[in-house]
């Protein structure tokens, strides 16, 4: 097999598939996700206080922007940034705590997806390609099991590495030692608040905007071949710390920051480069450090290419963006 994907951890040979295999019910991921929803509805009522919707606010924003954001995405998989191992911990286990997967699942599930929407064609499931209320069933209850899938050889800094396999196998119960501080402060309603209700929003959420993101909105970028396109989700740029620019990602995917023009707010950009103002990132990649790609293509005029930016300004980046 040949690691020729363009996703640096999958594998691929001549007999790899895309688009051919079977959406399974997932027990597992199925149950976690409902009982969460359902004790999040009747427990959020039954124990509601301003103080555990306050802990809800707080806790599902630091997990969302230093966890999932930062953390899983932009650290873990990407590869965007370096920081000190201690921190990347912190960050990745904030992400363990958004309640998706462990690191492992999260940068298999990522890279899978990468790769498939990459294809001529890929399954309706790895594009977001059926109705509303299908999708979501899919991807809150289900898993695909593709007839020939790829590889996936995660590098030695992943697989080797102790603490993430900790996590990896005991993500779901990443959870308990929060709830029992939660429950020594604020009782059963900081546990329903701070842990089932931040799961609910935090799960759903993420599939909800990725259903937007690969159907509709505007675009900058197209990739030429690729079976799926990202788009722009501007609304829900503040509460998914800038992961809604997904047509950013699309077309620059291992850039730290995302919202790459100065009226796309990018709040995990921000604080990513407040760390760096403190020396606690470093070698952070922008859009100018990644090797150009001939398949992608501007769809506005005044964007022939990002070294040579007509438009808005990049948002706060460390330095301007220059041609290479």
């Amino acid at each position: 097999m040949e690691n020729d994907s363009g996703v640096p951890r999958i594998v691929e040979d001549v007999l790899t598939d895309a688009d051919n295999g079977n959406v399974v019910w997932a027990p597992a991921k199925s149950v976690w996700f409902i009982s969460n929803a359902v004790i999040a509805l009747i427990g959020g009522y039954f124990y509601f206080s301003w103080s555990a919707l306050a802990l809800f606010f707080v806790f599902t924003g630091i997990t969302l922007c230093l966890g999932h954001s930062l953390g899983m995405h932009r650290r873990l998989i990407h590869n965007s940034y370096k920081c000190p191992l201690w921190l990347e911990y912190i960050f990745v286990h904030l992400g363990v705590l958004v309640g998706m997967a462990g690191p492992f699942g999260m940068v298999h599930q990522h890279d899978l997806r990468d790769w498939a929407q990459r294809k001529k064609s890929c399954h309706s499931y790895l594009r977001h390609g059926e109705g509303f209320i299908k999708d979501g069933w899919w991807q809150l209850n289900c898993n695909l099991q593709l007839s020939n899938p790829p590889i996936f050889n995660p590098e030695d800094r992943i697989k080797r590495d102790a603490v993430l396999s900790f996590m990896e196998r005991t993500w779901m119960l990443q959870q308990l030692p929060w709830a029992l501080l939660f429950f020594a402060i604020g009782g059963l309603s900081w546990i329903v608040w701070g842990v089932c209700a931040r799961v609910t929003i935090s799960v759903a959420g993420h599939w909800l905007v990725g259903y937007f993101a690969h159907n509709q909105g505007h675009r900058d970028w197209h990739v030429s071949g690729a079976a799926v396109q990202g788009h722009n989700v501007p609304f829900a740029a503040i509460l998914t710390m800038g992961e809604s620019w997904h047509n950013n990602h699309h077309a620059y995917p291992g850039s730290a920051v995302l919202g790459i023009y100065e009226y796309q707010a990018d709040p995990g950009w921000w604080v990513l480069n407040a760390l760096r103002n403190l020396g606690l990132v470093w070698d952070i990649v922008l859009p100018t450090d990644l090797p150009h790609r001939t398949e992608l293509v501007s769809i506005n005029g005044e964007l022939s290419s990002l070294g040579e930016l007509k438009g808005p300004k990049p948002c706060g980046v460390i330095r301007t963006f220059s041609g290479s």
